[in-house]
């Protein structure tokens, strides 16, 4: 390694929501100690304005080989495409982000002469809703990789770090964080008015999200204003009339969007710990979760926010937001936020742990 800043080569295939977002956050606040490179795969979920999202000193490169079919030929092609990228860039450490740039890049970069880390951002085979046979499938992948020589997974919660001690030891957690005050400066001027309850989501609309059970919900409460901010492909299961959408907006007029609202809901079927989620609790929003790792890390039931395992029980939360004690159930969830998931902590431990593994080799 030169006198230049080490370079760190971030890789992700899945480059949109809480990922992009939190890519977004990491690279932008280190920037300035080590160069960052993000390799990535642009889908019809990606922002069409990426390169004005990242810092200007943020290079980033665009995978072409990336098949999503994963035809076992072209997942080869596209290992190869890495390990020409590595070659060109040198990177003094490689970060994986989600499950297919975790699939390809740690046989991509197998037995090199450089540390990997791989955050799952959300197992896949936590899925309820998903058959036992592609549970299992997604479950051996993950198993048959965690223990590459080379790699070390980083997960994003503790409910995930605790998944992946079931399949290797060489793991370690940082949680993730939001810019409070950035969330600050662009929601001190929206002024609190009264109006009818708003029960919203944020995000993308697939099929991680569990639309059909966020539509359920909504017909089982037709005189009540639900809110998708976002869009994605899986937006024809959300037919209540009673659903509004926003469209895909930039990041910064979707946290305006959320001040606005009162209920935060989020039905998924699998997360890491979503951004969503802790920017809500952050805003004093009523928080509302299915009961899978990464919501219920952060929610204590009852405490700063509700965790639900039906329809009924989602509907049943979401009216509390009238009762008494709703207040402080969302102001705790705001304290929570201040003193565990803030930027400023997140980017001191990702320094501390890139650091270690780069002066390590």
């Amino acid at each position: 390694m030169n006198n230049q800043k080490p370079k760190i080569m971030h890789v992700v295939v899945n480059f949109s929501g809480g990922i992009f977002t939190f890519l977004q956050y990491l690279t932008r606040g280190l920037v300035d100690t080590y160069d960052m490179t993000v390799v990535y795969v642009a889908s019809g979920n990606t922002p069409s304005n990426v390169r004005s999202r990242f810092d200007r000193n943020v290079q980033l490169i665009r995978l072409a080989t990336y098949d999503p079919s994963h035809n076992p030929i072209n997942d080869s092609t596209t290992r190869n495409e890495l390990r020409t990228l590595y070659e060109q860039e040198k990177p003094d450490l490689i970060h994986l982000h989600g499950f297919h740039a975790g699939r390809l890049g740690r046989r991509a970069f197998e037995g090199f002469d450089v540390p990997v880390l791989y955050t799952p951002h959300g197992y896949r085979y936590l899925a309820e809703d998903r058959n036992r046979l592609t549970r299992s499938v997604f479950r051996y992948s993950e198993q048959s990789l965690a223990n590459t020589a080379n790699c070390t997974t980083v997960a994003c919660s503790k409910g995930e770090f605790a998944e992946t001690l079931g399949m290797t030891d060489n793991a370690t957690y940082v949680n993730n964080g939001i810019d409070t005050a950035e969330i600050d400066e662009l929601v001190k001027d929206i002024p609190q008015e009264e109006h009818e309850l708003r029960v919203f989501t944020s995000g993308l609309i697939n099929d991680q999200k569990n639309p059909e059970l966020f539509n359920e919900i909504a017909r089982a409460m037709p005189e009540t204003r639900f809110i998708w901010i976002g869009d994605g492909e899986t937006k024809w299961k959300l037919t209540a009339p009673n659903i509004e959408f926003t469209g895909w907006q930039e990041h910064d007029e979707a946290i305006k969007k959320m001040a606005e609202c009162d209920v935060f809901l989020l039905t998924s079927l699998w997360e890491g710990l979503p951004i969503a989620l802790l920017e809500a609790m952050y805003l004093k929003k009523l928080c509302v979760v299915s009961n899978v790792v990464g919501s219920r890390d952060v929610i204590n039931n009852g405490e700063n926010g509700y965790i639900c395992d039906s329809a009924a029980a989602f509907v049943n939360a979401i009216n509390h937001y009238k009762d008494e004690e709703s207040e402080t159930i969302r102001e705790q969830a705001h304290q929570d936020i201040v003193e565990h998931y803030s930027l400023e902590q997140m980017l001191k431990k990702y320094d501390n742990l890139y650091s270690k593994k780069i002066y390590a080799k």
